[in-house]
């Protein structure tokens, strides 16, 4: 009987890697597989692309596996990056890549992979799955300075079901030791940052190439227009960098201690951002937000009241919070308030090591302020 095939995205990096090299030594029939997913501005000033095919193709030489590359530019630009720019003409702050790992790494990648003939694939993500009765969890990765699972609290259990997360008890210095204790020429290879189309251009520039650029009136939280912005989707909520603001000097200045300033609110409608000085300002605090757009890994939402812990964003510690559920989507209410809540956001909830799902975050403040916010 031959061994079973599972597929491995691997994107030059070295967990991909690592996580190919693991299957091949568990038995498995490994293929390597390359996802180009952008080719708009796709040079090597800003997009390393090329440089990362040559990596993965080294890196499945050095494992001895078959290696193939895909493009799946089309699927992205319709799944996820027209996505990405309605987002930001709407005033919000999106992050494609939880869409990109819920509609291409674990959808077009996966069905590309299934009309190759493999039963799985896998990535170098740091998380895990396991069984939990009939169904399957998705579980925080071993390295909770590493672990992704936020990213991946879209996938359905289907997806899950044919999916492999070789690195899941591993942390990232035991992968890099793996990876150059096997010979693998990018076992120090920087971890890339951002998002993949974007690289290391200006971020400002590159919207302008998608986006008109609309200025506006900057407020202070009293209303007074004490500024002027370039254009909403140029900012988020909690920005501190970048606003303009830094040398300015007022009435409030003495009074307030020099604090520096920062984005709490944005208003679509009227064109303008309110500024307020100070990382604790009460407009940069919320005791609630909605979600919409819920997604969920058993298929179904928590039970209403539910005691859980959830991330407003990525990098941030798990926040105690009562779920309440919504006509497409759901209210989280924390026992603690929450800093620079950001519309566009992914709130995603936890139960113990257990990643439950979550939604895009539609609003946040008090929750008497959002009772009709839903």
């Amino acid at each position: 009987m031959s061994a079973p095939a599972v597929v491995v995205g691997m994107s030059g990096g070295v967990d991909s890697a690592v996580a190919a090299l693991l299957l091949k030594r568990q038995g498995y029939r490994v293929i390597g597989l390359f996802m180009k997913n952008w080719e708009d501005d796709d040079d090597a000033e800003y997009c390393s692309t090329r440089e990362d095919l040559v990596d993965a193709a080294a890196a499945a030489d050095v494992v001895g596996i078959d290696f193939e590359a895909v493009n799946f530019a089309a699927e992205y630009k319709d799944r996820v990056f027209a996505d990405f720019l309605r987002e930001y003409a709407a005033g919000r702050t999106p992050n494609p890549d939880v869409l990109c790992n819920a509609e291409i790494k674990f959808r077009a990648f996966l069905d590309h992979a299934v009309a190759m003939g493999a039963g799985h694939i896998a990535t170098g993500h740091y998380a895990g799955v396991r069984p939990q009765g009939a169904h399957l969890e998705l579980l925080r990765a071993a390295d909770a300075a590493k672990d992704q699972s936020y990213f991946l609290h879209r996938l359905t259990r289907e997806q899950l079901a044919r999916v492999r997360f070789p690195l899941a008890g591993l942390t990232k210095p035991e992968v890099r030791r793996i990876a150059l204790a096997a010979g693998l020429g990018n076992h120090a290879k920087k971890d890339s940052t951002g998002i993949c189309f974007i690289g290391e251009r200006p971020f400002r520039e590159f919207l302008n190439r998608y986006l008109p650029r609309a200025p506006g009136p900057m407020l202070d939280e009293n209303g007074r227009v004490i500024g002027e912005h370039i254009g909403l989707m140029f900012y988020t909520i909690g920005q501190r960098r970048g606003i303009g603001l830094g040398g300015r000097r007022d009435d409030c200045t003495a009074a307030q201690g020099g604090l520096p300033w920062f984005v709490a609110a944005k208003d679509v409608a009227a064109n303008s951002i309110t500024v307020v000085r100070g990382h604790d300002h009460p407009m940069l605090l919320s005791d609630t937000l909605v979600a919409r757009d819920a997604s969920w890994v058993a298929g179904r939402p928590p039970a209403p009241g539910a005691r859980l812990t959830a991330k407003t964003r990525y990098r941030q510690q798990d926040a105690p919070c009562t779920f309440h559920p919504r006509e497409d989507g759901f209210v989280l209410r924390f026992a603690a308030r929450q800093w620079a809540v950001t519309p566009g956001q992914s709130a995603v909830l936890y139960q113990g090591d257990a990643c439950l799902g979550g939604g895009f975050i539609h609003a946040a403040g008090e929750a008497r302020a959002l009772e009709n916010a839903a």
